[in-house]
């Protein structure tokens, strides 16, 4: 049975994006990178919002020659792995072995968590607020760059109560700090 990941890379304040849509301060140096591979092998599977999907499929076609070894071997793990994009605009999708879905259906979520070998990691904010509030997420793994934005796109949804039990949590010479919790809804 795979498990269902939310990773982010998030200010110290709390925000995935800037006010003005920016996500540049959060770029991962070689070792964070690294790292962020080493947590990604066990994942088989993506779900994506549109616009975090938009941002992701530059790893389809990004020249390889121009990566560096990190980046590399994150654009090979994410070629080799599904995707599942939701969105009810986007008309085509640009990258293999990835597939639309029209809304997000949290008993589907569950099934694909029940059959599946391998770990499931989501990305975009109005997805995981949806997979929070259906109590389907089982791992947050977030990575805490060492900024403040002052406002934002938030990391996580408002309105969502979790215990939440350490894992394990890494420091990195850049000021990054990495925490990975278990989950567990509350009511």
């Amino acid at each position: 049975m795979g498990k269902l990941l939310f990773s982010a890379l998030t200010s110290l304040d709390g925000y995935v994006e800037d006010d003005e849509g920016n996500i540049g301060w959060a770029a991962p140096d070689e070792e964070v990178a690294s790292f962020v591979n080493d947590i990604e092998r066990p994942v088989g599977t993506y779900l994506y919002g549109r616009r975090m999907y938009e941002t992701m499929v530059f790893w389809e076609t990004v020249p390889l020659a121009d990566l560096s070894p990190a980046e590399l071997d994150f654009t090979e793990l994410w070629r080799g792995a599904d995707k599942i994009v939701y969105s009810t605009s986007l008309e085509a999708v640009s990258s293999r072995r990835t597939r639309i879905e029209r809304r997000f259906d949290p008993r589907a979520v569950e099934e694909l968590k029940a059959t599946q070998e391998r770990d499931i990691s989501m990305g975009g904010f109005d997805l995981a607020a949806q997979a929070f509030m259906a109590g389907l997420v089982d791992e947050c793994q977030l990575f805490i760059v060492p900024v403040v934005v002052g406002g934002g796109k938030s990391a996580l949804p408002a309105k969502v109560r979790l215990s939440l039990e350490l894992v394990d949590e890494r420091r990195f010479k850049s000021g990054v700090v990495f925490v990975h919790y278990r989950c567990a809804l509350t009511r």
